[in-house]
């Protein structure tokens, strides 16, 4: 049974653009759907989520924060790393993780993850042995769509449905 969702961000949960005002200010867009799935995850489903990320994000920092995910780090270059730090911390094991990537950086992870995704406009390299790969771009639900998969694999999907009936 998976425990914990580990999610990637530019190209997963954003499009993959990134926007600068002539201020500076760095702009990204999230899917509301693929956030109340992650908020229906971490706080009715009372399951853990990561956002592991190779960039550093204010507003990354803020939507970690709106969606409860209570293990955040950015600037990541060896996710898998990381990973096994959190999954030694909360007790868990590599087969009971999800993950979802769209690109190289995230390829270590998702090899070693219990459950891989790449939205459908990851690289084709993740494509070719990701246990899903996604209908979804990344930004446009591809991460809704990793956790309805895991609430019916995981005998889940009434639960998920009914938490916000």
């Amino acid at each position: 049974m998976i425990e914990l969702i580990v999610l990637d961000v530019d190209g997963t949960l954003t499009n993959g653009q990134i926007t600068y005002t002539n201020s500076g200010d760095e702009l990204k867009s999230f899917d509301v759907a693929d956030g109340l799935a992650v908020a229906t995850w971490t706080k009715k489903l009372g399951k853990k989520a990561a956002i592991i990320t190779g960039r550093n994000s204010l507003i990354v920092e803020r939507r970690a924060k709106d969606l409860k995910i209570e293990h955040l780090h950015q600037g990541i270059h060896n996710k898998d790393e990381v990973l096994q730090k959190i999954l030694d911390d909360e007790g868990l094991s590599w087969n009971q993780v999800a993950a979802i990537g769209d690109d190289l950086n995230d390829y270590k992870m998702l090899k070693k993850a219990g459950l891989s995704f790449t939205p459908l406009n990851g690289t084709q390299y993740l494509k070719d042995f990701v246990h899903v790969v996604c209908k979804n771009q990344g930004g446009s639900g591809a991460v809704r769509e990793m956790i309805e998969h895991i609430c019916k694999e995981d005998g889940l999907e009434e639960d998920f449905l009914n938490a916000w009936i």
